[in-house]
């Protein structure tokens, strides 16, 4: 067992540190309060590599493993959890998809934009029907020979309104059940796709996050997504890989409200001394780095997993199951040792503790990976 970083992730590390501090952190308060997709820093993103992280470079991605995306994840979710989801979506559930179940053709037509950030895309399964019960997929794709007819909604999709390439899961035969569901490759402008109004969200508001209608989209049968009836498998490996990156989101947000904790519990004073060497509030430092270390080790266990080519679904469920409860009941702790500068946006932390909240709920709730867990338990 090594617990040390490699050169090369200790640079991957700090590359993304900086970014984090010096492009994303001047104008994130003001992000949030308008809620405003971070367009010209996505593209600075996708220069630095970290939308391809994972993307082998002939198709110009970055070549990068797993620890390095989730170093990468953990770095930005520190400071902009908003764009660290673009970062973990086009990765993740986008790029990953791609390039294990995509045709050549279509990994040379898509997945080389995506990987380089000329393209942004998104992952669309949530409905209103089925968010959790992913089997549930109302949305239609009717086969018609050389095309599909895709027909639905979609819900709470992210980058939902600035994608340019949209993987949704559709069903394609009810009756056949979940072997009966497909993944379909959308783009941005086709007749019938329409884009509803942005969601107003308690946290990752600089995230755009929208419902999306599907009305007679004609899709080409080139656009499917591997073989009939592989779309709900394509979708759960896929989802197994996104909380990896969810939960490395989770850790950052809560590494990033406790570094901000720190440092306010030795700056401010009260009764003669730093707060920090009062027993309350030392104690409450104290329990939220123990917390952060074991969901980082946790999330690292995860990663370097995926990177050794083993079945990662049960050690993902747990790092994301883990790790979002860490982030929200110490992003709340980290208010709380801030007092009343904690409910102050300028303080950052309060935006990290409603951010931190849908880490519980997205790409599988607790409750959906407690019954990943337990049935990789039962089955041992």
């Amino acid at each position: 067992m090594n617990f040390s970083l490699s050169e090369e992730h200790i640079m991957i590390r700090d590359a993304a540190r900086d970014f984090a501090r010096t492009e994303l952190l001047p104008g994130v308060i003001e992000r949030d309060n308008k809620q405003q997709f971070p367009q010209e820093l996505v593209k600075k993103m996708g220069d630095l590599g970290f939308l391809g992280i994972m993307v082998d470079p002939k198709y110009g991605g970055s070549g990068m493993d797993a620890i390095s995306y989730v170093l990468i994840m953990e770095e930005l979710s520190k400071i902009d959890a908003s764009a660290s989801v673009i970062v973990s979506v086009n990765n993740s559930l986008v790029c990953y998809g791609l390039e294990t179940y995509g045709s050549e053709e279509q990994k040379q037509k898509y997945l080389t934009k995506l990987a380089t950030g000329e393209f942004v895309g998104a992952f669309c399964l949530s409905e209103p029907e089925a968010g959790s019960d992913a089997t549930s997929q109302r949305t239609t794709a009717i086969d018609k020979g050389d095309h599909y007819i895709i027909n639905g909604t979609k819900n709470w999709i992210t980058n939902g309104g600035r994608a340019d390439v949209y993987i949704v899961i559709a069903q394609t035969d009810r009756d056949k059940g979940s072997h009966g569901i497909n993944a379909f490759i959308v783009e941005k402008g086709m007749k019938g796709f329409d884009i509803g109004p942005k969601e107003d969200k308690l946290g990752i508001r600089g995230s755009d996050t929208h419902t999306l209608q599907f009305n007679d989209v004609k899709v080409p049968k080139e656009n499917r997504i591997g073989v009939n009836g592989s779309g709900f498998r394509f979708a759960m490996k896929t989802l197994s890989g996104g909380r990896i990156g969810i939960a490395a989101q989770a850790l950052g947000i809560a590494s990033g409200a406790f570094e901000l904790a720190l440092k306010y519990s030795k700056e401010r004073k009260a009764f003669g001394t730093e707060i920090c060497n009062h027993q309350a509030i030392a104690f409450k430092l104290a329990d939220m780095a123990t917390d952060i270390e074991a969901a980082r080790h946790l999330v690292m266990k995860a990663a370097w997993e995926k990177d050794q080519g083993k079945n990662y679904d049960y050690s993902s469920a747990m790092a994301k199951l883990y790790a979002s409860k860490v982030a929200m009941e110490h992003t709340v702790e980290a208010v709380q040792i801030h007092g009343g500068n904690g409910f102050v946006k300028e303080y950052h932390v309060e935006r990290l503790m409603r951010d931190a909240k849908i880490t519980q709920i997205y790409e599988g709730t607790s409750e959906i990976q407690k019954i990943v867990i337990s049935r990789s338990l039962i089955k041992q």
